[in-house]
């Protein structure tokens, strides 16, 4: 009567004992996620619950952010096997002492909990002092080796388990108990220690890419003799309203702040010119949460891009409505973010098969006074950044709105300084690069473990790292 039929059937007991939540939806039982587990589970393993682990689940707090002071981690600064600093923000010093269960620490497994992104997990490998959001796990064991631990959660194994036990279609989230009863190949100590060399091999490329970049940065402030500028901050500016309402259209107080005066008039000595006579724009598309799947075209968001790069993302779109190479990034298009972080820029290095989000402008250029590089590092740089902070300042959630964009003041430096320029940024990108085929390795050795043994992917490690 069943044949034909996707169907798994499920005793009750089992329900009973291996399902804390009491889940008796399919998604939750889909043969592709059962298959998995017994797999996983036909082979030594553990759970995280039977060893010493812990999973924090970070408290809640207000977020009154502050200029300086202790970062605040965020889900947006988790990326598979990846912590991304970039758009940080910082809260007290004095509120980050009555969070002590929030304290991240080298070495911690960190886990997204909610949003589109959940599941996404890596090391902190950095030593700086970070205050977690409450949409991040921190994990700490004694018995798994912690670089091991976060590769397998990013194979197509330990992905597919983290999906299983997502719950709540508008905002998905992970629990705790979960990720303890998620089945953990037992490998011997030998094969994790070499994933954990792996792991540290691709952070410390991605630390000289972020370290060359920024001697980028300010190599780029010294040419324009601005590498020790800091805008005065001062609380009063006189205007005339007829004279600037008249052109920017605005009478609050946050755009006409002294310091974005002081900045005009840096831009000014130099030779420049505004954005929209170096590039054409173009709009891609929103096509509604509703549109979001698990498999098809990638569909791109501001959240998915930082001035290094495009990460994985988990959320794509129906080709056969979507797939349209008019709405597909181009090599050398300069992806400008417009909504929510504003100002973030990345320059594609290659055609790439993705659609991206209207949040994303689509910047090509038109002029050759300037190099695709040179002008995505100008973009970056505190220069614009605070031009950005003039114009979509002053709401919660930030737009910054075409036509500002366009207006946005460039300054240009002689041709041979931006090639020198754009030579090290290239520079930067291929450790970038490195790092992230690295990461492939450990995750690629990892599921060969489990499909062939250690030994042969032993043999891969060495052949490929």
């Amino acid at each position: 009567m069943l044949e034909g039929l996707d169907v798994n059937i499920q005793s009750l007991s089992n329900l009973l004992n291996k399902n804390e939540r009491f889940r008796f939806d399919s998604e939750y039982f889909k043969k592709e996620y059962v298959r998995i587990e017994q797999h996983l589970s036909s082979k030594a393993f553990k759970l995280l619950n039977q060893v010493d682990c812990e999973i924090i689940h970070p408290s809640e707090i207000k977020r009154e952010f502050v200029n300086s002071g202790v970062w605040f981690f965020r889900t947006q600064n988790l990326r598979p096997l990846k912590i991304e600093s970039s758009n940080d923000v910082y809260i007290s010093k004095e509120d980050a002492s009555t969070l002590l269960k929030n304290n991240i620490y080298f070495g911690d497994l960190l886990i997204t909990r909610t949003g589109a992104n959940y599941g996404q997990t890596a090391i902190y490998d950095l030593t700086v002092p970070a205050i977690a959001s409450s949409h991040v796990f921190i994990l700490r064991n004694t018995y798994f080796n912690q670089f091991y631990l976060a590769v397998f959660f990013n194979t197509k194994f330990g992905r597919k388990m983290i999906d299983k036990g997502m719950y709540g279609a508008a905002q998905p989230e992970i629990a705790p108990y979960y990720l303890s009863n998620i089945p953990i190949p037992d490998f011997k100590l030998n094969f994790q220690e070499q994933v954990e060399k792996i792991y540290k091999t691709s952070s410390k490329h991605n630390e000289n890419c972020i370290y060359i970049y920024s001697e980028v940065e300010s190599n780029f402030l010294k040419n324009l003799k601005l590498e020790n500028w800091e805008p005065k901050e001062l609380n009063t500016s006189v205007k005339k309203l007829s004279e600037s309402f008249a052109l920017s259209g605005r009478i609050d107080a946050e755009y006409y702040q002294p310091k974005f005066d002081e900045l005009i008039k840096k831009i000014n000595n130099v030779k420049h010119d505004t954005l929209g006579n170096l590039v054409t724009f173009k709009k891609s598309i929103e096509p509604g949460s509703d549109a979001y799947q698990t498999e098809g075209i990638p569909f791109v968001r501001v959240s998915d891009i930082s001035k290094f790069g495009i990460s994985e993302t988990e959320i794509h779109l129906n080709r056969n409505e979507f797939d349209l190479d008019e709405l597909k990034p181009k090599k050398d298009t300069i992806l400008l973010s417009k909504d929510g972080s504003v100002g973030i820029a990345y320059k594609v290095e290659e055609d790439l098969d993705v659609i991206t989000s209207s949040a994303l402008l689509h910047l090509k250029l038109k002029s050759k006074e300037v190099l695709p590089d040179y002008l995505t590092l100008v973009l970056n740089s505190k220069l614009t950044q605070m031009q950005a902070e003039r114009d979509a300042g002053g709401s919660i959630i930030q737009h910054w709105r075409p036509d500002e964009i366009k207006q946005v003041l460039i300054p240009i430096l002689p041709i041979d300084v931006q090639k020198e320029l754009a030579k090290q940024i290239q520079q930067s990108f291929k450790l970038r690069k490195e790092s992230k085929r690295l990461l492939e390795v450990a995750k690629t050795a990892v599921e060969m473990a489990i499909e062939v043994g250690e030994d042969k992917a032993i043999k891969f490690i060495k052949a490929n790292s």
